[in-house]
């Protein structure tokens, strides 16, 4: 089976880590000067707002991407 990817352009980030022992998030800001280009797996994308898209991770995090790109466009390459 082929895995599909995508190219983005991804900056600063929030990965999360899971949840404390009181259930709250365990979080850790990530911020960066600009954008990168990364090719992600099309699986490992999970959510996509005006402002975030959300992935996963391997070892089960989360993590919450700024990206570069107009929203529109990009829900349509992945529709």
């Amino acid at each position: 089976m082929k895995t599909e990817f995508i190219e983005l352009s991804l900056g600063s980030h929030v990965i999360s880590h899971g949840f404390d022992a009181l259930n709250k998030e365990i979080t850790e800001e990530v911020n960066v000067k600009g954008f990168s280009i990364k090719v992600v797996a099309i699986s490992r994308i999970k959510s996509l707002s005006e402002k975030y898209i959300l992935t996963d991770y391997l070892d089960g995090r989360w993590i919450y991407w700024e990206y570069e790109s107009d929203f529109e466009e990009l829900k349509k390459q992945l529709l």
